[in-house]
Formats: structure tokens, C-alpha cells, sequence
């Protein structure tokens, strides 16, 4: 059984979920991945909802909580790619690719984002199409809009 604690943020209701190891997911509410959840405050989950919201105030770049992710070896891959592009940066799919070594798995990389359970501390904002295009987030292409202005007001 998870806990999740529900957080209002400048996109909408955030729900941050842990399974007492780690972060499990973080959504926007009313999109429940998982329904074997409880409503239940922990020190984990507080501390997350802390981390996100000096987030939004610009004054936190990196995150600092244990992750409980959950995939396939490729789209775990592909999540720990994400985690490293620096705050305030974007990378192309190609560029995602070419970092894992599969040059040609621009529909795989693009799945694993929208797979990813943890928005916002898995980046998967910061990837945009090639040329700069922003592309689908599952929070919708105002929040993606949003995150990216939000990173470079105060890179």
C-alpha cells in the first residue's frame, strides 16, 4: 500500500506517492496510476512536498529524495538520462538517444517519458522535440511551458 499526500503548485494539484523505500509517483491529481493508495502524511512525502515547492519559488535545482522507481531496464535507463540534464537545460530525443546508445529509439525514449511516474523530479519536461519544438507531457504543453520558463527565470 502507498501513501500519497495531495500539494497545490503554479500547474495544479501534484499527488506525490511513496511505498516507504521511496517516491513512487508524483501526478497531477485526478490522474491516479495506482488506486492501491492511502491518504496518509508522511515525513517522506512532506519532505517531497517541501523539495517542490521551493522548486516553484526558484530556490531548489536539484532534488534530494529517494526514488522508488519501478520499469523496464530501457525505460529506467532512460530516467536516470533525464535526471542528469541540469536544471535551466533542455536535450533533444536525438540527443537522449545518442546518450544511451540507441540512435535510432526515438519512439522508445518518447514512451519511457510518458511512462515516467515522477514529474517534475524526472525531468522528462526537459526534453523537446528537434529544432526546439516543445513536445506531449502528460501534465499538458502548458505546464512543460510553464517548468521551462520557470527553469530559466532562475538558472
Amino acid at each position: 500500500m502507498k501513501n500519497s499526500l495531495s500539494v497545490k503548485s503554479p500547474i495544479g494539484t501534484l499527488t506525490i506517492a511513496e511505498d516507504g523505500i521511496g517516491i513512487t509517483d508524483i501526478f497531477m491529481s485526478g490522474k491516479m496510476p495506482d488506486t492501491n493508495m492511502q491518504t496518509k502524511s508522511t515525513p517522506l512525502l512532506c519532505e517531497a512536498a517541501e523539495q517542490l515547492s521551493e522548486y516553484f519559488l526558484g530556490k531548489r535545482k536539484t532534488f534530494t529524495l529517494p526514488l522508488s522507481l519501478h520499469g523496464t531496464e530501457f525505460q529506467l535507463a532512460v530516467w536516470k538520462t533525464l535526471r542528469d540534464i541540469p536544471y535551466g537545460e533542455t536535450k533533444s530525443y536525438k540527443q537522449i538517444t545518442a546518450q544511451l546508445g540507441r540512435p535510432k529509439a526515438f519512439r522508445a525514449v518518447g514512451m519511457a517519458n510518458r511512462c515516467n511516474p515522477i514529474l517534475i523530479v524526472v525531468p522528462c519536461h526537459r526534453v523537446i522535440g528537434s529544432g526546439g519544438s516543445l513536445t506531449g507531457y502528460r501534465a499538458g504543453l502548458e505546464a512543460k511551458r510553464f517548468l521551462l520558463a520557470l527553469e530559466q527565470k532562475y538558472k
